[in-house]
């Protein structure tokens, strides 16, 4: 699979497959072209990217590997929240987002995080507009948050095993971690560029 769009719940939802790196620059140019639309919609300024997740747990580190790599780069034009030295996860969720709301009223949202789906989707990015259910693999009920998603699925629902976590290979995670930060980066430049 090279990409594709699909739709779910009356949103179109874009499947990346990490291993097609050059993928990349689509998935950019579509988050950008989202990021543009709802900065009109709700008269947004800013960006901030919101990386969720954990270094405690292989599956849940994605969203803070990434945070760390885009403090590593140095991107401009976007805001991070979420690293690995300052992780946003379940247990200060509700904190991170009072926080996001006092310090980036004026900002697009976009939630990043891993996920779980099908198993031949294992290793795929995903990208949507609306807000992200943080937890919702491992049954937890965490609040909505974003106005973008992206996600990567680090591994197959069905066992709903928070356990299962742990056992996710860290090169899967890497690999979705290096394309959404490359991602990312491509938007940061296109957002400078005017």
């Amino acid at each position: 699979m090279r990409w594709q769009r699909t739709r779910r719940a009356e949103r179109e939802i874009y499947y990346f497959d990490s291993t097609q790196t050059a993928d990349a620059e689509v998935c950019g140019r579509i988050l950008h072209s989202m990021i543009q639309e709802v900065r009109a919609e709700k008269k947004r300024d800013g960006v901030v990217f919101l990386c969720i997740g954990t270094d405690r747990s292989t599956g849940d580190s994605l969203g803070p590997l990434i945070g760390y790599k885009l403090n590593s780069q140095r991107v401009r034009q976007v805001e991070i929240v979420g690293t690995l030295e300052r992780p946003v996860h379940a247990m200060n969720l509700e904190q991170s987002l009072a926080m996001l709301h006092m310090r980036y009223p004026n900002h697009v949202v976009v939630a990043v995080d891993a996920s779980v789906g099908s198993q031949d989707h294992v290793g795929c990015v995903t990208l949507g507009k609306g807000a992200l259910r943080p937890g919702l693999g491992v049954c937890k009920e965490l609040q909505a948050v974003g106005d973008i998603f992206i996600t990567g699925i680090v591994g197959g629902y069905g066992s709903y095993d928070p356990l299962m976590l742990q056992s996710v290979r860290l090169s899967v995670v890497m690999r979705m971690a290096d394309y959404i930060s490359r991602t990312i980066a491509l938007v940061s430049r296109e957002l400078a560029a005017g």
